[in-house]
């Protein structure tokens, strides 16, 4: 049984850093593609970051340049290190799994944790 278990959120002020990190279990973690996505108030929820088995990794242009998504196959964990936060990056922020061909704006993930809240203040 998939087990994505998300943590590292918080409050921080613009232009601040949080690193969001995900514990995966019950799969073989290292041969499948991972995905973060966020959901805001009123909105729909949106990809943000994905990396695949081999490590290459996507992003939307919204966080691209300030987001990093990287994985630990051994510890089976997924990190996402956010940097130059702007209050528009308020969101629950997820992690995911198992989405074919690895694209961060894929609708294809087949497994979603419970999600960790981040709020930057202006």
């Amino acid at each position: 049984q998939v087990q994505l278990v998300e943590s590292g959120g918080g409050s921080v002020q613009a232009g601040g850093s949080l690193r969001l990190s995900c514990a995966a279990s019950g799969y073989t973690y290292s041969s499948y593609c991972m995905g973060w996505f966020r959901q805001a108030p009123g909105k729909e929820r949106e990809g943000v970051a994905a990396i695949d088995s081999d490590g290459s990794t996507n992003y939307a242009d919204s966080v691209k340049g300030r987001f990093t998504i990287s994985r630990d196959n051994v510890k089976k964990m997924l990190f996402l290190q956010m940097n130059s936060l702007k209050p528009e990056d308020t969101a629950v922020y997820y992690c995911a799994t198992g989405a074919p061909g690895c694209r961060f704006d894929s609708y294809d993930y087949s497994s979603f944790g419970q999600g960790t809240q981040v709020t930057v203040s202006s």
